[in-house]
């Protein structure tokens, strides 16, 4: 394959937001025919970098080559126009029209100063027929499934004269046979000469369908790779990076050092699944323990979690809380049932930033007494101090609007909304990304103590070496699917974790 020259090269991009440098001198080659799977963790600049090819975002410095030429991507319409196509992961095309509708929007067949209806009917017929696709052209777009809409917005991309394909996340919503649908589909386009640049966190795809593998991390390029010569294991870690700062905790570990078997259960998921997104699954939660959720990003752990507290139906299984079988329609009943859940996303489903510490503290217990039962201003300052003092939130002032507060801070507040409800587990979706070091230790140390006391928490974090340190029970999940359950006797580690994550691929 490296006697071929490259269709393309990104040499050295670099791209800089206000106070982050999202991309630093990242390099990325695409050849001709092949597969090209690009990889990291949530913030490791692949979106960044598929933007700035696609002309969403102009780069600081940098060189890209399209052909051997160097080329200036200003706008989306210019990247097409070069022949550069995305499919995303949700599909961004128009529901309410119909099929060739939606593969000539933009770009009609003219005759006679008219719409050609007949011909763009033939002609998306032909392109989805390349595809093996046979559907009725003329029927909404919104009549096909998520998998079939993806081919017709493969099959618009064809009808630009498509050079390079990128697919972002393709196989995020398909089942097992969708997505064997769709492999054919990229691998008839391969052989036919397309680029194609894969993003995916399924790694049983990844190997399956990718001719060369590049990693990103922190905005960084790690390196490009053949997947023979990539196990799975030393995918993670460039991934992931052994370079990870080690906190310097004093952490009380007295409740984990109780046998489980001396607790009683709180909450036992039994053959939980929802369809699409994540396979049966078992789970166990006692009393006053801490129970982590690892995996990487897309693996199912934002799902498992989103469904014990009602804000996803579930499809098949059941929820028992203390033994009684609990029907999680919602996530008022989760809260009823005593059960607490801080998103991953602190900004879009987190802090509401207008709103000042106080506001934003006290949300969750007035949605529990009820909006009728207003908390009087003056209870809702004395809570609100408490919780200041308790996680030591700074600036210690409750009438602070939260958007002024760090990241840590504002991560805290939504900690003491949740924790003034009296929860009995709380669900911990990534508390400590994108804060520093110090408040990282707090968070930890919080966690540790009201496990003491009998708080049962549900943990999850990218960073592995947290999951390992604070939890004494590990739930490991890969491909949407909970693949292994480990106690924490002392002796599991990070590369412990990353080789299940693996599959054993060491």
């Amino acid at each position: 394959m490296e006697t071929k020259s490259p269709i393309l090269e990104m040499k050295k991009i670099t791209k800089v937001f206000p106070g982050v440098k999202a991309l630093s001198d990242v390099s990325f080659r695409l050849f001709p025919g092949e597969v090209h799977a690009l990889m990291g963790e949530n913030g490791a600049g692949k979106s960044t970098l598929i933007k700035v090819l696609t002309g969403v975002y102009q780069i600081d410095s940098g060189d890209i080559h399209l052909e051997g030429l160097p080329i200036d991507v200003t706008s989306p319409l210019q990247s097409q126009e070069f022949g550069i196509s995305t499919v995303y992961q949700e599909v961004n095309l128009c529901a309410k029209l119909s099929v060739v509708e939606n593969i000539f929007i933009g770009r009609e067949i003219i005759n006679k100063g008219k719409i050609d209806w007949k011909q763009m009917k033939v002609r998306a017929e032909e392109l989805l027929k390349r595809l093996n696709l046979n559907v009725d052209v003329t029927k909404d777009l919104s009549s096909y499934s998520v998998a079939i809409q993806q081919m017709i917005s493969i099959a618009r991309a064809l009808n630009i004269s498509a050079k390079i394909l990128i697919l972002d996340e393709p196989t995020s919503s398909l089942d097992m046979n969708e997505v064997n649908q769709l492999f054919d589909v990229i691998r008839k386009l391969r052989e036919e000469g397309m680029a194609i640049v894969f993003i995916s966190h399924f790694l049983d795809q990844i190997y399956e369908i990718s001719d060369r593998i590049t990693i990103l991390r922190n905005g960084q390029y790690i390196g490009e790779y053949l997947p023979e010569h990539l196990s799975r294991f030393d995918l993670i870690t460039k991934m992931i990076g052994k370079e990870k700062v080690e906190l310097d905790l004093k952490l009380e570990k007295k409740q984990m050092e109780q046998e489980n078997s001396k607790k009683d259960i709180l909450l036992e998921a039994i053959d939980v699944s929802k369809v699409g997104r994540i396979h049966p699954f078992n789970l166990t939660i006692h009393t006053g323990e801490i129970v982590g959720i690892a995996g990487l990003l897309g693996s199912g752990r934002t799902e498992l979690v989103r469904l014990l507290f009602g804000a996803d139906k579930i499809d098949f299984g059941q929820v028992k809380i203390h033994g009684k079988v609990a029907h999680l329609h919602s996530p008022k009943h989760a809260i009823d049932h005593g059960i607490a859940f801080c998103s991953e996303n602190r900004k879009s489903e987190g802090i509401i930033p207008e709103l000042s510490v106080r506001e934003n503290m006290i949300l969750a217990i007035q949605g529990v007494k009820g909006w009728f039962n207003y908390i009087a201003r003056n209870k809702q300052i004395e809570i609100a101090n408490e919780y200041i003092k308790l996680l030591n939130i700074n600036p210690p002032n409750p009438d602070q609007l939260i958007k002024n507060l760090s990241g840590g801070n504002q991560q805290k507040v939504l900690l003491a909304r949740w924790l003034i409800t009296n929860p009995d587990l709380l669900i911990l979706d990534e508390p400590t990304r994108g804060i520093d070091v110090g408040a990282k230790a707090e968070i930890e140390k919080l966690m540790m103590t009201l496990s003491a006391e009998g708080k049962s928490f549900l943990f999850i974090s990218a960073e592995l070496e947290e999951v390992v340190r604070c939890s004494k029970k590990i739930a490991i999940l890969r491909d949407r699917k909970k693949i292994s359950e480990v106690v924490n006797n002392g002796e599991i580690n990070q590369q412990y974790i990353m080789s299940e994550i693996a599959g054993g691929g060491l």
